[in-house]
């Protein structure tokens, strides 16, 4: 007979996951350490300090094992993190909330490398510049829509070149 698994999903701020809700309450009756799994969520959400991470916690009901699957911060959330502000820009036309340099846009596109479906690190940055638009985030002192244009005519193709993910 195969075992009862059970998922339990939760939004935890990187590093700082405990035992109250919505993780205590949600795995109390699996009967399963709370203490060692929530040691273990913050063991592997510790590189995402400061962000909310979607994590899995799979719980085996009968040998009480368990496993912890770390999803990645929305692109929004890395991008804040980047530019150091608390949220996005309410009038994103008007008001610019902060700029990325290109290695900070490249590092957000290769950290969102298994959630995007870009191929290449060109086609990625240009996702990411794309959530920059409705943040009222420049990339480069420029409006994103004007760093896409440039990304497009090829002006930064000695930056952003290389494979993101193998096929």
């Amino acid at each position: 007979m195969s075992s009862q698994k059970i998922t339990v999903e939760a939004m935890v701020e990187g590093g700082k996951a405990s035992g109250g809700p919505p993780i205590g309450p949600a795995l109390g009756p699996t009967g399963v350490n709370i203490f060692q799994v929530v040691t273990k969520i913050n063991e592997v959400t510790a590189p995402f300090a400061g962000l909310k991470v979607p994590v899995k916690i799979i719980v085996d009901q009968e040998t009480k094992q368990f496993e912890v699957e770390v999803g990645t911060p929305p692109t929004s959330a890395l991008i804040l993190k980047e530019i150091g502000a608390e949220k996005g820009s309410g009038e994103p036309n008007t008001n610019i909330v902060g700029n990325l340099t290109i290695d900070q846009i490249k590092t957000i596109a290769k950290g969102k490398a298994d959630h995007l479906s870009a191929l290449t690190v060109k086609n990625a940055v240009m996702i990411v510049s794309g959530t920059c638009v409705s943040m009222g985030v420049t990339v480069e002192g420029k409006a994103p829509k004007e760093f896409q244009q440039e990304v497009r005519e090829g002006l930064w193709d000695s930056q952003l070149e290389g494979v993101l993910k193998e096929e």
